[in-house]
């Protein structure tokens, strides 16, 4: 259930696929709401939030549609046949009410009125046949544990059958790997069951020839270009064997063009490759573990100088988003998941992900960019250089003066302060930790709270002016809004009570030392004492300028 102080962070944020707003002040139609929660539980599931602006920025405004909550709740499951939850939140600015889809069942559209609905910008249209083919294709619950009727253990590389039993032995040197035979080897790993092949077996030790028969599109296409701009590559090398032989191939074809840069900085020296080996296995093993194998598409491989794109057939799986993809797991290819986790070549738990992200922060490179990804591919991108060395510095010597390591979570914060971008709901229980470890300075309270990298990192980088400057934009703009609010009321003066509200993230006493400045610098004065008190714009008149001021 959504709270109150969530609703606040919310109205900062854009509606997404999972937010919709409606203004609603009056009424809100039935037909349109059971549309909505059609298409939101159609797109993952998701809020329709009434009582709130259309328009950013945006406020709450205050409804009063649907005043009977149970009823329009039976009314729409014997409509859409889910459960819809609705309640009331009691805002200081007026009632909201909430409406929350679940997310649909796997395989199965929900449906209102004949059809199936979807968001497209800020309309409703009918859901497309190609969408409702790819959630018809759910039902098929894991293409990899199916069996290949027409293969055999001949369309097995024997050397990928000896690598799989070497790594799996080095995981679990418990199980006595080596007395079993090829055949018992692969049942065990549940990837020979009834006498049949499975198509995880294919897809993880496949021969060239047995993929190009019965999986063609088990396929990576690898290409070099020398620049961003080149359409035409310098190398292109098509992939079709199983995994676990593919992947040392397609690294030694990567790390042969991968500079290492020797990073100095007075007495600081690091090596630093262009491309993290750790970070572009795990990419690999992913796209390829994580496909969509139902897709005829190919996974592309494409490099240049100092940057590396993966592109994989088929979206994110159901549920998972570039937004949560570091802490919603939804393997798409169980089975083969499973064989890959055996053999110690990916986390079941998605700690391969979370090892991703904090290598290239920690490297000064930020996070994996997932920014092209749609639903119909996973793109990838990863950056070679590092942009700014004193920003890594400030990263090891934070880790190390606080004597201990920073967390995915935290790392991501302090990437987005660094680079001015807002910092999502989930990860703000992260905050207080950072700020008492003296990584981050909090400006404000709640939802209008600001975040800076703190002063030690302007020192790193040799620019303390740059701190006190960034603070003092803030102690400006806030001065300048109260003295905007005065000038808007000059002949009855504002109360301190009102001009706390001016300011909602400051207390009584920030906002009071911001007075004492505007009217040392006779900007503002004001007029009476205690609570009685009023202020009012410009210096004070000449018979009152020598009395004594008490505020």
């Amino acid at each position: 259930m959504l709270r109150t102080a969530e609703l606040d962070e919310l109205l900062l944020h854009s509606e997404n696929e999972r937010v919709e707003f409606k203004e609603a002040r009056a009424t809100f139609n039935e037909r349109d709401l059971s549309r909505y929660m059609s298409a939101l539980a159609n797109e993952g599931g998701g809020r329709l939030i009434l009582g709130v602006s259309n328009q950013p920025p945006r406020r709450v405004v205050g409804t009063s549609a649907f005043p009977s909550l149970n009823d329009i709740k039976l009314r729409l499951l014997s409509r859409l046949h889910i459960r819809i939850d609705a309640y009331e939140l009691n805002h200081a600015d007026g009632r909201v009410v909430v409406f929350e889809a679940p997310p649909r069942p796997t395989g199965m559209p929900v449906a209102v009125e004949g059809g199936a609905w979807m968001r497209s910008g800020e309309s409703l249209v009918a859901m497309t046949a190609d969408m409702l083919s790819r959630i018809a294709s759910e039902a098929v619950l894991d293409v990899s544990a199916e069996i290949c009727t027409q293969a055999s253990m001949h369309d097995l590389d024997p050397q990928g059958i000896a690598t799989f039993r070497r790594l799996w032995r080095l995981r679990r040197p418990d199980l006595n790997i080596d007395r079993l035979d090829d055949d018992q080897l692969l049942v065990d790993a549940e990837l020979l069951v009834d006498g049949g092949i499975t198509y995880a077996a294919l897809i993880l030790m496949g021969t060239a020839h047995a993929l190009a028969r019965h999986l063609a599109n088990a396929e990576l296409i690898f290409e070099y270009r020398s620049a961003e701009t080149s359409i035409a590559f310098q190398q292109r090398h098509e992939h079709r064997q199983g995994i676990i032989l593919m992947i040392d191939v397609l690294w030694r074809q990567i790390d042969a063009r991968n500079e290492v840069f020797r990073i100095t900085d007075g007495m600081y020296a690091r090596d630093i490759p262009m491309f993290n080996e750790l970070v572009v296995r795990e990419a690999l093993l992913n796209a390829l573990s994580h496909r969509d194998y139902a897709n005829g598409d190919s996974i592309f491989v494409r490099q240049y100088p100092n940057r590396l794109e993966i592109v994989s057939p088929g979206g994110l799986p159901r549920g998972v988003t570039t937004e949560n993809m570091l802490w919603k797991h939804s393997p798409r290819n169980r089975r083969l998941a499973e064989a890959l986790t055996r053999c110690g070549l990916v986390e079941r738990s998605g700690q391969g992900v979370d090892r991703m992200f904090e290598l290239t922060i920690t490297e000064g490179k930020g996070r994996p960019d997932y920014s092209a990804t749609d639903d119909y591919s996973v793109s990838l991108a990863l950056r070679g250089e590092v942009p700014d060395l004193r920003f890594l510095r400030f990263l090891e010597a934070s880790a190390h003066d606080s004597g201990s390591a920073f967390a995915v979570e935290d790392l991501l914060i302090i990437d987005l302060i660094h680079r001015e971008q807002p910092i999502p709901a989930n990860l703000t229980g992260h905050i207080s930790a950072l700020r008492d470890r003296g990584v981050i300075e909090v400006l404000g309270r709640g939802r209008h709270a600001r975040y800076l990298l703190s002063r030690r990192f302007y020192d790193y980088i040799g620019k303390p002016g740059s701190y006190t400057h960034r603070r003092g934009l803030d102690r400006a703009a806030n001065k300048a809004l109260l003295l905007q609010h005065l000038r808007a009321n000059p002949l009855l003066g504002c109360p301190l009570s009102e001009l706390v509200a001016v300011l909602p993230a400051l207390d009584k006493s920030q906002i009071r030392v911001l007075l004492r400045e505007l009217y040392a610098e006779k900007q503002a004065h004001v007029r009476g004492r205690t609570r009685a008190g009023r202020w009012f714009p410009g210096s004070a008149p000449q018979d009152e300028s020598n009395r004594d001021v008490d505020f």
